[in-house]
C-alpha cells in the first residue's frame, strides 16, 4: 500500500482530493497539509506521493515539493491545477522542482488510479488492498441465507478472529442486515454514494453503526427505489474507502447480480456464493458459477458455502462437486430453531458450544489466517479444530 499526501491552501479541497486518493484502493494513509503553515522539519516520516494542490503562489508549492524531493528522492510528485493546460511558464518551473505528474480539477479517482497504478509499475512495492480484505457474500437465488452467513460470519471475524471487520448492506430490493443485528442505522448506503465526492474514511466511519460485538454495519437501502440513484458501478470505490480502516469488508450483495457488479467482483479477495441442496438453488448456482466466469472473474477466488445443510444431503454434495469439479467450501448445518430464534431477535450466533456458531468460528477462523492444529477429528458437520494463530513469518 501506498502512503500519500496533499499539500493545499485549502481545507475543504484537501479532504477532496483526499477522498479520491482514498477511493483508488492503493493508498493505506493520507495526510493533509496546509500551505502556507506546515513545516517540513515537523513532518515525522515522507510519504510515497504527495499532491500539490496550486494555489495562486506557484512558487511555495514547488519549493516545498523540491525539499520533500530531496528528503527523498523516491517519491512521486504531482501537481493538481484547474489549468488545462497548463503554461509553458507552470511546466518549466514544475519540472524544475521535480513534479513528475499533473492531474486537472476535477479530479477523479480513476485518473489519479492510473498514475499510482504506473509508479507501482515503475517499482514501487504495494499491496492491492482490495485482494486483501474484500470479501463479497452472495447467495444464488433469494431465501438462501446470504445475510444470514454474511452478518454472523463477520460478527465472529470481530469476537472470535480478532478482526476490526465492517459489513456492507448492497442487497437489493432492501437491506437487512440491521434487523439480524437489532440495529437502527440512520445512514447507509445511499448516503456514501450521494457524497462520493468527499467520501475518505473520516465520512464513512460517521455513516457505520456500530453493533455491541464491534461488528461496523454500513446499512443498506429501506425503500426499493432508493437503488434507483444508487449506481452500481460506484459501489467498489465505496469499498476502498472502508477497507482504509478495517481488516475486513464484507460486502451483502443478496441474490441480484449483472455485468454491473463486475468491478466489485474483480477487486474482491473472495466470492462466497450461498446455496441450499435443493433443486433450484443448485440449478441457479451452477448458471451464477459460468455468468461468473463469462464476466472473466477469476474462479479461483469463488468459494461455495452450503447453508442448512442435512447429514442426508452428503450423496446430493458429492454429485454437485462431481459436475462442478470443486469442493465445497464450507456446509453450515440446519438449526431451525436456533437460527430462527437469532433471526427473530436480532441476537447474532455466538454462544459457544453450538454447532451453527462453531462452523461460523471455522469459517472466520480460514477467512483471517488462523490455522488448524494436529488432532482434528471428523463430525457429522464438518471437521472441527483446535485453532491456533498463525505465526508470522
Amino acid at each position: 500500500m501506498l502512503t500519500a499526501a496533499i499539500a493545499s491552501y485549502d481545507a475543504k479541497a484537501a479532504a477532496q482530493l483526499s477522498a479520491s486518493l482514498q477511493q483508488t484502493g492503493l493508498v493505506s494513509s493520507v495526510n493533509q497539509w496546509i500551505l502556507p503553515g506546515s513545516k517540513i522539519e515537523s513532518i515525522p516520516a515522507i510519504p510515497d506521493i504527495v499532491l500539490l494542490d496550486l494555489g495562486r503562489d506557484h512558487d511555495q508549492y514547488f519549493a516545498f515539493g523540491s525539499q520533500l524531493r530531496r528528503m527523498r528522492p523516491a517519491m512521486r510528485l504531482i501537481a493538481c491545477t484547474a489549468v488545462n493546460p497548463p503554461s509553458s511558464e507552470l511546466l518549466l518551473a514544475a519540472m524544475h522542482s521535480g513534479v513528475q505528474d499533473f492531474v486537472y480539477k476535477p479530479v477523479t479517482p480513476a485518473a489519479l488510479k492510473d498514475i499510482l497504478a504506473r509508479f507501482h509499475d515503475e517499482g514501487v512495492a504495494t499491496e492491492d488492498k482490495s485482494a486483501e480484505k474484500l470479501i463479497v457474500v452472495m447467495g444464488s437465488k433469494g431465501g438462501v441465507g446470504a445475510t444470514t452467513v454474511a452478518v454472523n460470519l463477520g460478527v465472529q471475524l470481530s469476537t472470535f478472529a480478532k478482526k476490526n471487520t465492517a459489513l456492507m448492506d448492497l442487497a437489493r430490493p432492501v437491506g437487512n442486515a440491521h434487523l439480524l443485528l437489532d440495529l437502527i442505522p440512520r445512514f447507509g448506503i445511499r448516503d456514501a454514494i450521494e457524497n462520493i465526492d468527499r467520501l475518505d474514511s473520516h465520512f464513512l466511519g460517521g455513516l457505520l453503526t456500530v453493533h455491541k460485538t464491534k461488528l461496523a454495519l454500513l446499512g443498506g437501502a429501506l425503500h426499493p427505489d432508493q437503488w434507483e440513484s444508487v449506481p452500481t458501478v460506484l459501489l467498489d470505490r465505496v469499498a476502498n474507502v472502508a477497507q482504509a480502516n478495517f481488516d475486513v469488508v464484507l460486502a451483502d450483495v443478496g441474490s441480484q447480480f449483472g455485468s454491473d457488479w463486475a468491478p466489485m467482483l474483480r477487486a474482491s479477495r473472495m466470492i462466497l456464493v450461498v446455496a441450499e441442496t435443493n433443486v433450484p438453488a443448485l440449478w441457479n448456482l451452477e448458471r451464477r458459477l459460468l455468468a461468473m466466469e463469462g464476466m472473466g472473474i477469476d474462479q479461483e477466488k469463488v468459494r461455495i458455502v452450503i447453508n442448512r445443510w442435512h447429514k442426508g444431503d452428503q450423496e446430493t454434495l458429492k454429485g454437485i462437486e462431481k459436475n462442478l469439479k470443486r469442493p465445497m467450501f464450507a456446509l453450515i448445518p440446519n438449526d431451525f430453531r436456533k437460527a430462527s430464534h437469532s433471526m427473530n431477535v436480532g441476537i447474532p450466533l455466538i454462544e459457544n458450544h453450538n454447532a451453527l456458531t462453531s462452523q461460523y468460528q471455522e469459517l472466520a477462523a480460514q477467512l483471517s489466517g488462523l490455522t488448524a492444529v494436529a488432532g482434528a477429528k471428523k463430525s457429522g458437520v464438518g471437521t472441527f479444530f483446535s485453532l491456533t494463530p498463525k505465526r508470522s513469518t
